[in-house]
């Protein structure tokens, strides 16, 4: 049996009962270490916390063992019960979903235990779930790479009325471009991009356009280390949060599209006052 689980966000307490009882009969644990990190995971005692709880050693599970080596994990689940743990909900990234897929040709039964991701845990800001638009990511711009395929979503949310959620690039284990030509892995420091770089790069592409779909003065809510006992949730214009330190990741932005009454009370709540 392939166990996949969610961990929730916060932090090792975040998992279900469902869940602990799952990884407790399992013979290996994996916690996937890429997509995204629980608090905990940030912190030099965060595997000790669960490994304590779960009474097992944990087995980091970084992009390269995932997308290349998935095939040593589900040889295992073939035989042993095998636990994989995700930050959020399993289905919160398409890694997650292309493992269930090669668990099942391989006749392996798979159960998913659910958990809280950024996808619904976002309605604390007071923005109602369903008026939001399509989500999307924004990644770091480098001097020769300045994609912005995710603004045209963003635009089409906006003529809808819709809100957007805004993930920000997460870069842990990413190679260096040295060692890439030279064949040999070394690895750049682990970023994590914050509101203030991401509203910095929404800004810069509207520079040129002729019709915008926001300004600085459109407002948005900044939201940091959601699900956690310290998270911080900040409302108002573009031009405002990006004066404000977020602190430590991570950090998510929803550009709000047209706002219900009711919405507005509640954002009223995390309204930047300056």
């Amino acid at each position: 049996m392939l166990y996949i689980i969610g961990l929730g966000l916060g932090d090792e307490q975040d998992i279900t009962l469902k869940g602990l009882e799952a990884v407790k009969k399992c013979h290996k644990v994996y916690m996937e270490a890429y997509t995204s990190l629980l608090s905990f995971g940030l912190s030099t005692n965060g595997i000790s916390n669960l490994e304590k709880l779960y009474g097992k050693p944990i087995i980091l599970a970084d992009r390269e063992m995932v997308e290349e080596k998935a095939h040593e994990i589900l040889a295992e689940a073939q035989h042993d019960h095998v636990a994989f743990l995700v930050v959020g909900d399993p289905f919160g990234a398409t890694t997650h979903t292309d493992l269930v897929v090669r668990a099942k040709k391989m006749g392996i039964e798979v159960k998913i235990v659910h958990n809280a991701s950024v996808m619904n845990a976002i309605g604390i800001c007071g923005l109602q779930l369903y008026r939001y638009g399509e989500t999307v990511s924004i990644p770091f711009f480098t001097e020769t790479w300045r994609p912005d395929s995710f603004y045209e979503k963003i635009q089409r949310n906006r003529l809808m009325g819709l809100h957007t959620l805004c993930l920000l690039d997460i870069r842990v284990k990413e190679p260096t471009l040295e060692s890439l030509c030279r064949g040999k892995k070394a690895y750049e420091p682990p970023r994590y991009m914050t509101i203030n770089t991401a509203i910095e790069q929404l800004l810069e592409i509207v520079q040129d356009r002729e019709e915008c779909a926001y300004t600085e003065d459109t407002e948005c809510v900044g939201l940091a280390r959601l699900g956690s006992e310290d998270q911080m949730i900040v409302a108002g214009t573009m031009k405002q949060l990006q004066l404000i330190d977020f602190g430590a990741p991570l950090h998510c932005l929803v550009i709000a599209g047209n706002t219900h009454p009711v919405e507005e009370e509640m954002l009223d709540f995390y309204r930047c006052r300056t």
